[in-house]
């Protein structure tokens, strides 16, 4: 069954080599370190932009989970709809609002908004301040929370769940006895859509850095 559009493979994937590039040039102080961090705020507007009207699977709606649902699975190891499996959702979301956090502390450290002060939009030294002990503290969390990710994965894969090879085909196998309808999956033109328009973002955000 095919549960991931080639929107979210593709925003996956890319992200993962991006991350790897910000790590590189962040710890080496070489590098492209800024432009990349710009190329991973287009990915991640992309990515929230799709969690709203994108395919099932990729909607934030569809796949977030209660606490209650987190819980039942852990217990019980069984969940019955195709995409994230509750604690998954959890870590989908934890990565995402790290990795945005990041970006905009990044952006704010790296004076990318220093041109609002041209229409009397002025951040106190306070803000930058915390933009960078917060850009400090994830920079040691975020590969954590990789590992982490990457962990559960492997795990799943000893346990006969595919999911690595679920992300880069997009089909999904399961049991038989699991009454699973096919999830709506959006065109892929929608999605580049929504990829300009979160391009025009990045680029305003940048325009407003060289007033």
């Amino acid at each position: 069954m095919k549960v991931w559009d080639l929107a979210t493979r593709l925003y996956h994937w890319t992200q993962a080599i991006v991350f790897i590039g910000l790590l590189v040039t962040g710890f080496s102080g070489n590098g492209p370190h800024l432009q990349l961090g710009l190329v991973l705020f287009t990915l991640i507007t992309w990515r929230i932009s799709w969690g709203i009207v994108g395919s099932e699977t990729s909607l934030f709606r569809q796949f977030m989970a209660s606490p209650r649902k987190v819980w039942t699975y852990l217990k019980t190891g069984r969940y019955s709809q195709p995409g994230h499996n509750p604690l998954g959702s959890w870590m989908v979301f934890t990565l995402l609002a790290s990795l945005f956090i990041q970006c905009v502390t990044g952006m704010i450290l790296a004076g990318m908004f220093d041109g609002l002060e041209a229409v009397g939009i002025e951040l106190p030294d306070i803000v930058y301040v915390g933009a960078e002990q917060i850009h400090l503290l994830l920079v040691d969390l975020l590969p954590l929370l990789i590992v982490l990710h990457v962990g559960a994965v492997l795990i799943y894969k000893l346990r006969a769940k595919p999911l690595l090879w679920a992300m880069l085909s997009g089909y999904q196998q399961f049991a038989a006895h699991h009454l699973i309808s096919q999830p709506n999956i959006v065109s892929s033109r929608r999605a580049l859509v929504v990829l300009i328009a979160s391009s025009l973002v990045t680029m305003a955000i940048v325009a407003i850095s060289m007033v």
